[in-house]
């Protein structure tokens, strides 16, 4: 079922299930009967909530229950008894269940399953193990409803094939007419013609402020926590009388700390919610008047996604106001609105077979009751990542799963699985314990718990920032100023803090790079912009800075691609604007710097952005277009690119993860997690060894494919390059720096050392630079 947010895709799909199921049957007797899945823990309890509501109002007989990371251990231990009617859960509790033998049993009645959200699921290892867990349910019960529920997603098909697997047929049900959300962008009242990342943020605090009073309610979604935690702190600081009116809300904060929030959010009792994607999905929140958006959304789907969190109720529309960090996403918002109107949304590609993912979840067989291989076998290839399993990599992962793999067979910590005349089972005691705390799929970071000296947890932060604090130091998480006492036992004891600079907790994974579609459309309005006769208020309010890119240099279209170069103190710096995001360019700038070092010795130093690359050589090459089309060649692009990487690095990182998924390395026992640092070397260890005596083992070559296809979005740099060698170049001299090239020189300039602040020399340089243009 697809529809837009918030048009009522849960009660859709609940409400003829649970008649089915309970309302035809006033007497039925206890046991399992829908089991609905969804990635978010806040998910999970609004689900339940809504759910267990329309059962009262409909007078049906039934029990709803919820089961994640959040349940408490006695629900868990009482579920393993009897399950509820109907019970909403994760895709990594799903997996636990299946680890216990007595869940066959218990899911004897199991008529229905429901994936919410399946679009966040699919092409991640998440939805990799859900697809399992649902080819088990259906060979326990052939006669199993499946259905899907998703908002925003390209690839509707391919999406539910991958949700009813490789023997099944499906219907797609999708809304016939729906209304797009009003898409506004808030103008920052001044801005510089030459911009740089950030500049735009701070001023626009006030603006936002002003904007939360004219509503009554409001979310204030941000794309990474750091930044979330930073917008909470600027709100109070300009209306300190609304203390207790803001709340904050994302996933490292403590659950009970989250719950108060959400529900203060249904009353209608808070002014302003400043969040994450935590409160991105699924999540119906009615008193909700607005969204704002603070950066850009990076992604069509994402905005449109949050859109939907407001104007749940009768004749109110979804309003999003977008808030701009930098001038760019001032028109990154309008492409964003007009690749809405033209149903232009990203796709989700399934992954491939994930062989980490596939051993974990055959231990989990083998431990709930055991398996043979053959019928395994087939049930595994209903999957769809699975449906091209080939005899050898099953074979493989057998061998894996109960000898440890070629090289470590010697090893009884690695024999996890045994088999007797083609039985796999699990006996050992504590090979189950231990698995059972590795079951899932996410990597991060081992989170590091927050508390307050004799006070209450305030949540996890990840183990990397606090290494970097030293007793004493001042950070800002969950919305306070805190002190950092000690670190012990994986856990930084705290006490608040009054006044003083303090850090802002920061949290791996950072923003996501431009997505394809987004970036399309993004040239296309770019286009559009150079006519300036654009209709669109993003571009006229953008017309100074484009006009003075148009004198000083040029506005590429869609089909050219523009390359400046300007000749600096410290060299010949070059500009090149694919538009193709962030992580297509971090690996372009380095192919290209690894091709023009086999040219000539040089000294190179590269930046990028989501807009271009940057590459400053101390030397001038006298580089012409046919050396540049040589350099951004397609061809040899493999070969050249793990020379032009450290991939071996990457792959060694990369493979920490890997063999997290596979059981390979374990993250310790709850309250005594292991150090980043030794789950490291462990998974180093590892690695040098599948390198140097088992060169073919299966995890490294799918950790390969991973640095490529994630790391380095291969396929996206591979199109990237078709797509230049076919575009029109334009090479730009520049007498001085325009403004699509100050924010790529901003960046650079970092890494120089200076007793000034870098925004206050940026703001320098800014100002310097507009004022030329004015005297010329």
């Amino acid at each position: 079922l697809h529809a837009p947010t918030g048009s009522g895709k849960t009660l859709a799909v609940a409400a003829p299930l649970l008649e089915r199921a309970l309302g035809r049957h006033p007497t039925i007797e206890t046991g399992l009967r829908i089991l609905w899945i969804t990635p978010l823990r806040a998910l999970v309890e609004d689900t339940r909530r809504a759910i267990e509501d329309l059962l009262t109002t409909l007078k049906w007989p039934g029990e709803v229950q919820s089961r994640c990371g959040d349940t408490s251990s006695a629900i868990k231990s009482r579920q393993k008894q009897i399950l509820p009617s109907v019970l909403i859960t994760t895709p990594e509790s799903l997996s636990l269940l299946l680890s216990y033998e007595s869940t066959h049993h218990a899911f004897q009645g199991l008529q229905a399953v429901v994936v919410d959200e399946w679009h966040e699921l699919l092409s991640t290892k998440r939805g990799v193990q859900t697809e399992l867990c649902l080819a088990r349910l259906r060979q326990w019960r052939p006669s199993l409803q499946t259905w899907g529920l998703s908002a925003t997603l390209g690839n509707l098909h391919e999406a539910m094939q991958a949700l009813l697997g490789s023997e099944l047929d499906g219907r797609l049900i999708c809304a016939t007419s729906f209304q797009l959300p009003e898409v506004q962008t808030l103008m920052p009242k001044q801005w510089e013609v030459f911009p740089w990342a950030g500049h735009l943020g701070q001023r626009m605090v006030e603006q936002v402020v002003e904007a939360i009073e004219a509503e009554k309610t409001t979310l204030v979604f941000t794309n990474v926590r750091s930044q979330a935690e930073w917008w909470f702190q600027a709100i109070l600081q300009k209306r300190s009388e609304w203390e207790g009116e803001v709340g904050l809300h994302h996933g490292s904060l403590e659950k009970s700390d989250r719950l108060e929030v959400e529900q203060r959010l249904s009353s209608g009792k808070i002014r302003v919610v400043v969040c994450t994607s935590s409160l991105d999905l699924g999540v119906d929140f009615s008193p909700v008047d607005q969204v704002i958006q603070i950066g850009g959304p990076k992604g069509v789907a994402r905005l449109l996604q949050r859109a939907g969190r407001s104007g749940h109720r009768p004749g109110r529309t979804s309003r999003i106001l977008c808030v701009p960090t930098h001038a760019m996403e001032i028109l990154e918002f309008a492409a964003a609105r007009e690749a809405m109107k033209q149903g232009r949304i990203e796709s989700r590609e399934p992954l491939r077979g994930p062989l980490d993912v596939l051993a974990q979840h055959m231990v989990t067989l083998a431990m709930g009751g055991g398996f043979h291989e053959e019928q395994a076998y087939q049930e595994v290839r209903k999957a769809w990542s699975y449906r091209a399993l080939s005899p050898e990599e099953w074979s493989w992962v057998l061998e894996f799963i109960t000898q440890g793999g070629a090289c470590l067979k010697a090893y009884d910590q690695f024999r996890k699985v045994k088999v007797e005349k083609g039985f796999y089972s699990v006996a050992e005691v504590k090979t189950a314990r231990l698995h059972r705390m590795s079951i899932g799929t996410i990597a991060s970071d081992p989170a590091m718990q927050v508390r307050i000296i004799r006070g209450k947890r305030l949540g996890t932060v990840e183990e990397s920032f606090v290494s970097r604090l030293k007793p004493g130091v001042h950070f800002v998480f969950a919305g306070c100023r805190l002190e950092l006492v000690r670190v012990r036992d994986m856990t930084a004891w705290v006490r608040r803090a009054k006044g003083g600079r303090a850090t802002v907790s920061v949290w791996s994974g950072g923003q996501a790079p431009l997505s394809s579609e987004l970036a399309a459309e993004f040239r296309r309005t770019l286009e559009d912009a150079s006519d300036r006769c654009s209709s669109w208020p993003e571009v006229r309010e953008l017309l100074p800075l484009l006009s003075v890119q148009a004198s000083q240099s040029m506005i590429p279209g869609k089909e050219q691609l523009l390359m400046e170069r300007l000749v600096t103190r410290q060299g010949v710096a070059w500009f090149l604007y694919p538009f193709e995001g962030r992580l297509s360019h971090e690996g372009l700038a380095s192919l290209l710097a690894y091709r023009m070092s086999l040219s000539s010795k040089m000294s190179l130093s590269m930046t990028f952005n989501d807009y271009g690359i940057h590459i400053l050589s101390e030397e001038d090459p006298n580089w012409t277009e046919q050396d540049w089309r040589r350099f951004l060649d397609p061809q040899n692009l493999s070969k050249d690119l793990e020379q032009a990487i450290h991939t071996v690095e990457m792959d060694r990182r990369q493979f920490r993860d890997v063999a997290r998924i596979a059981g390979l390395i374990h993250q310790g026992f709850p309250g005594a997690r292991k150090p980043t640092r030794q789950l490291q070397v462990s998974s180093e260890l590892l690695f040098e060894v599948f390198r140097s005596y088992d060169p073919q083992n299966l995890l490294l070559k799918q950790t390969r494919r991973e640095v490529l296809s994630s790391a380095l979005d291969w396929n996206r740099m591979e199109r990237a390059l078709q797509q230049i060698s076919h575009q029109q170049w334009s090479i730009v001299d520049l007498q001085h720096l325009s403004p699509f090239a100050f924010p790529l020189w901003a960046e650079a300039q970092r890494r120089h050392v200076s007793s000034e602040s870098w925004t206050d020399r940026m703001q320098r340089h800014s100002q310097r630079e507009q004022k030329r243009v004015q005297y010329s």
